[in-house]
């Protein structure tokens, strides 16, 4: 993996932090909209994880690949990408 190790972990780590809580408000019984604002956060914290990753890609895994002269793998798996994320 070429992205920042550090700040992927920590993001991680926090979102991690955020289920663990998301847990405890379900158990708690919380009011609904307080749960779903802390799911819409967690999952902001996880869509931010996954552009670091995906740009740490692009810069480093694909842009070697067209150095190479091996871009159509590397097209593919970005396709593929873009079709999940518009799911």
């Amino acid at each position: 993996m070429r992205a920042d190790k550090k700040k992927v972990t920590r993001l991680l780590k926090t979102a991690r932090g955020q289920l663990d809580g998301l847990l405890k408000m379900v158990d708690d019984d919380r009011y609904c909209i307080d749960i779903s604002n802390q799911l819409m956060a967690t999952m902001a914290i996880l869509r931010n994880v996954n552009k670091e990753v995906l740009h740490a890609h692009l810069n480093g895994c694909v842009e070697e690949a067209f150095e190479k002269g091996d871009q159509h793998k590397k097209i593919s798996e970005i396709m593929e990408i873009m079709d999940k994320l518009a799911k």
